[in-house]
């Protein structure tokens, strides 16, 4: 008979080894694919490799496509560590996206100094407020967050369809579904000449240094951290939960809602309906593959970046579905969760020669 204990201690080892080594096997079982589609293993993966790494260039699609998955994923492992199962990042991403283009393509005129940080406070409460909602239900009525917010995405995405065939559309896009473009004082600043790296990442990297030391120096954190692992006790202890509960789901809305100013006011500079390509949902995986650590994510969204990135120079030079860039990350996602229950838990095998696997 088969029995499960939960350790007694995660030494910090064992908790770095196992995303790493869920990244590598997931990148192992994507060989079998490779394989069968008659591509060579290792010419792939260095394809792959270049592709996301061998010039600067290469890196810079690399740290472009790492921002809003940073912001993403911080999104959902703050809101997992409260135990608030937040999957609306995607919709609370085009709600940032949304607001920054209403109120950075000239609805108010000044400087960058004060358009830039008026259109991110604005995509930061907007995709906060959408993410509000939700947990208002949860914590009133009950309500599965999990269904709730994912359905919000499909709404948030219609919606922006509606304002970008009316009040937001661009007059001189001949008809075309996009909005007008932000203006040039509103957009966020390249870091490197003719590169499409820009400053939101500086914001990634800064929230995710914030958040961490939110989570571990404060009080906010220690409450995030008690409801999330129990929260009748906590609210046994004192700890106001429902507050706290509204907190994380405004910081994680807000987050995510960053990201969708990212990409509008850094990178394309106007709104269309397929900003993002599932930016919300890879911030999931990249926040599971990080054990929901903050600083985590950001080595987490660099290695889901580079697959992407990677995969389609591989998919360029070797004929090969770029699709399989999707089958890793799900691949990753799969391992992760795998890995992280056993070290969470010893398997122990009761009978006559009981005995202790102890990966």
């Amino acid at each position: 008979m088969i029995r499960f204990e939960p350790r007694q201690n995660l030494s910090p080892a064992l908790a770095i080894a196992a995303p790493v080594a869920a990244g590598v096997v997931a990148l192992a079982l994507a060989a079998i694919p490779l394989a069968f589609a008659g591509a060579p293993i290792v010419g792939a993966y260095r394809l792959m490799v270049e592709g996301a790494f061998g010039s600067l260039f290469a890196f810079s699609e690399t740290l472009t496509r790492t921002t809003p998955l940073i912001l993403t994923g911080l999104a959902a492992a703050v809101a997992f560590r409260a135990r608030l199962w937040n999957i609306g990042a995607e919709g609370q991403l085009y709600a940032g996206a949304l607001a920054a283009v209403a109120v950075g393509s000239g609805l108010i005129d000044g400087p960058p100094i004060v358009m830039i940080p008026l259109v991110l406070l604005a995509g930061a409460l907007a995709g906060a407020l959408l993410m509000l909602g939700p947990t208002l239900l949860k914590l009133k009525f009950g309500a599965d967050e999990v269904v709730t917010t994912l359905l919000l995405n499909f709404v948030m995405l219609l919606f922006v369809q509606m304002m970008l065939e009316g009040p937001l559309q661009d007059p001189m896009s001949l008809g075309w579904p996009q909005s007008a473009p932000i203006i040039d004082s509103a957009m966020l600043p390249p870091l490197l000449g003719r590169m499409r790296v820009h400053s939101g990442l500086l914001i990634g990297l800064v929230a995710a240094v914030a958040v961490a030391i939110m989570m571990r120096r404060t009080v906010w954190g220690a409450e995030i951290r008690a409801v999330g692992e129990n929260a009748p006790a906590a609210r046994y202890a004192g700890i106001p939960v429902t507050a706290t509960m509204v907190r994380v789901a405004l910081i994680s809305g807000g987050l995510a809602g960053l990201a969708g100013v990212g990409e509008v006011a850094g990178l394309k500079g106007y709104l269309t309906s397929d900003l993002s390509p599932g930016f919300g949902y890879a911030g999931i995986v990249v926040a599971m593959l990080a054990g929901l650590s903050p600083l985590g994510v950001v080595a987490a969204a660099l290695f889901i970046a580079s697959v992407f990135v990677g995969a389609d120079s591989m998919s360029r030079g070797l004929g090969v579905s770029s699709y399989l860039a999707d089958l890793i990350v799900a691949l990753s996602l799969l391992c992760v969760l795998i890995g992280g229950f056993i070290t969470r838990f010893h398997i122990r095998w009761a009978g006559r020669a009981a005995r202790t696997v102890r990966p």
